[in-house]
């Protein structure tokens, strides 16, 4: 009876909410998060600046009808700084209510923290020791999914649909005095798709782009609705109408009424008659839909179990490298002794077999050759970058072992090998259409976007290229191959080597002449990995092809004598989507520009490949280094040597 009861409390308490709207005295309570860095005292300097704050921001005076106010008070070593954001569509009534019980709810679910952060349907409430005005940041961000276990139909499309409105109304955002946007589109069985996208208007407009791009590429759109909150920035989509629509001036009916100035609220006295006779109906409704009661607490079950094991997307709880390490006779087993019935590929660093671990947890085992050119160094490199990513395109590692002299990496196994087994075999290449090819170059996109902006690091690949994308059952792509990946500082954004490594054709100009590489030396390898997908063939089998020395500079000859279709790959040239191609082609030309800067960022070539309202500038012309050839004619061995004669133009090449 306990069980029933509740569920009628429940399911009253969400009626009564829906019949009488949640005031400016109610927000809803969405996630806080105590930094349990360092306490103050409670009577301490600290905790009197901290006092003077919550005055201050939620006093009579405070921006309520803006929505966002920051403010600082005391001196060093005891500043404090402080923000809070209302959500775009709310009234500044219901912006002021939010604030004012966020300013006393934080001090009890986080006493004595010198930081912390609280999050509400309505507004966010944020404090630090640390100055957080005009300062980007992305970390503690919070993923929550709406009802996880049940995905949208065809979710490849929900998430085109989706990433894409999303994105769109991040541009509109960061282009607008707000830093706010709202947008629906349609979706199947009459339903609408809606999106909520915002920033802290403390940014700058870049810095609110690069959050929300990030804040997108971090929701889960397998999910029927999904939220990502930061303290900079926040984004949502629903399938259901989630925001106020008259406050955004949208077209589109008003949903049932959220709290405003104009909404009515049940007076005392005479009033009191009529809340009573409403609540007797309302009991009389709930005694007449039991069977509805029973629905909805088994959905509020999964919603609370849903949401206590919604995980914190860059928390602190990442698998650390010491909890990988496995038994040597674990893999061993697995792999029936390194059998080679068991052996499914063979790498310029060492062999793979696929293993089976007594749970039935199948994996892919990567054992390096002892004298594989990728030493200790690039061994525990690998360890270290893999084991802080988490990514649906980027390989997941399972654990790793040093035992017996012995250097095995133990990833998730991924059926269908990698791409170039396919896109490079006359026989396979079929089983690629342009719609799959088309997936595996947005996949690979979004997996480098996180690489290099989103992950709680910055990360270059240094070897991208067709054998490090691997293909799961789904033809879904996983980028592998860390071994030459480097850690980048927060503040860095290229770095010199004189230790030249990569493979034949992927390697940007400014990286072979000069040992520079940067996030726009991935840019580079993805635009020849993009224009071999889109021709099925390696980069090296067009060497001095009417005149030139790579696929780069063939793809440009074709362009400038308007004949670039001659690219697409005859397997597909009467199926695809020439538009598509076409795009795609213009985007691999842009990424392999001789300039660096002239390359774009990973977040804008998903923006192109994923949105038609992209303008696509003209490229210039590429550059490409003159190369020897590597031993045996092997275009992925990682032993090429460099010619360090200069960069040559397109143009240059045409008497070479």
């Amino acid at each position: 009876m306990s069980s029933l009861a509740s569920c009628i409390f429940l399911f009253l308490f969400s009626f009564l909410t829906t019949i009488f709207p949640a005031t400016a005295e109610s927000p809803y309570f969405v996630h806080h998060l105590c930094r349990n860095t360092t306490r103050y005292s409670p009577n301490s300097i600290y905790s009197t600046n901290l006092k003077t704050l919550w005055s201050s921001l939620s006093s009579a005076n405070a921006s309520y009808s803006s929505g966002f106010q920051n403010a600082t008070a005391g001196q060093a070593p005891d500043t404090v700084t402080g923000l809070f954001l209302c959500r775009g569509d709310v009234s500044p009534k219901v912006c002021r209510g939010c604030v004012s019980l966020s300013v006393k709810d934080i001090e009890a679910k986080c006493p004595n923290q010198r930081e912390a952060t609280i999050y509400y349907d309505e507004c966010m409430l944020r404090y630090s020791d640390q100055d957080v005005s005009s300062n980007l940041t992305f970390a503690d961000a919070f993923l929550m999914y709406n009802d996880y276990k049940t995905a949208p139909k065809d979710v490849d499309l929900f998430e085109k649909l989706a990433s894409t409105t999303m994105m769109e109304a991040a541009f509109e955002a960061a282009n607008s005095s707000r830093y706010f946007c709202t947008r629906k589109a349609k979706w199947i069985d009459f339903k609408d798709l809606f999106v909520l996208v915002q920033c802290t208007p403390d940014l700058t407009r870049d810095d609110c782009l690069f959050c929300l791009l990030q804040s997108i590429n971090g929701l889960n759109f397998e999910s029927i609705g999904s939220r990502l909150l930061s303290p900079s920035c926040n984004s949502r989509y629903e399938l259901y109408k989630f925001y106020n629509e008259t406050e955004v001036n949208t077209t589109i009916l008003p949903p049932p009424p959220l709290a405003s100035s104009t909404t009515p609220r049940p007076n005392a006295g005479k009033g009191g008659n009529s809340n009573v006779l409403a609540i007797a109906i309302l009991v009389a409704i709930i005694m007449a839909l039991l069977l509805s009661i029973a629905g909805y607490c088994f959905l509020a079950k999964r919603k609370k179990k849903t949401s206590d094991n919604a995980p914190t997307f860059y928390g602190d709880d990442i698998t650390t490298v010491d909890s990988l390490q496995l038994d040597y006779r674990t893999i061993q087993t697995a792999t029936n002794d390194y059998s080679e019935n068991n052996k499914i590929g063979q790498g310029g660093f060492g062999e793979v077999y696929k293993g089976t671990f007594l749970n039935g947890t199948e994996v892919a085992v990567k054992r390096l050759s002892k004298s594989s050119g990728q030493g200790e160094t690039e061994f525990k490199n690998e360890v270290v970058v893999v084991a802080k990513l988490q990514h649906r395109n980027l390989v997941r590692l399972m654990g790793f072992s040093l035992e017996r002299e012995e250097r095995i990496l133990v990833y998730e196994y991924v059926p269908n090998k990698s791409l170039d087994y396919f896109l490079f075999d006359p026989t396979k290449k079929g089983q690629l259409s342009w719609t799959r090819r088309y997936k595996i170059i947005e996949g690979i996109a979004r997996g480098m976007l996180y690489l290099h902006q989103d992950s709680r690091l910055t990360i270059i690949h240094r070897d991208l290229k067709a054998s490090n994308i691997l293909l799961d059952a789904d033809m879904n792509p996983k980028i592998a191959g860390f071994g030459m990946a480097r850690i980048f500082g927060m503040d860095q954004t290229q770095e010199n080597t004189n230790r030249i490594v990569g493979t034949y054709g992927y390697m940007s100009p400014e990286y072979v002449i000069h040992g520079q590489f940067s996030m726009k030396s991935d840019v580079y390898s993805f635009g020849v990995l993009v224009l071999e997908i889109i021709t099925g063939r390696k980069n090296s089998s067009f060497y001095e092809r009417d005149g030139a020395h790579n696929l780069v500079t063939y793809a440009w000859r074709l362009w400038t004598n308007k004949s670039e279709l001659d690219l697409v790959d005859p397997v597909i040239v009467d199926t695809c989507q020439m538009s598509e191609v076409v795009r795609c082609i213009h985007i691999g030309r842009l990424c392999v520009q001789e300039d660096p800067i002239e390359r774009p960022t990973f977040s804008t070539i998903l923006m192109m490949l994923i949105s038609n309202n992209v303008i696509l500038p003209v490229p210039q012309q590429p550059g490409f280094v003159t190369q020897t050839r590597p031993k045996k004619d092997l275009p992925d061995s990682n032993q090429s040597t460099m010619t360090k004669s200069g960069i040559w133009s397109v143009g240059d090449a045409s008497g070479h």
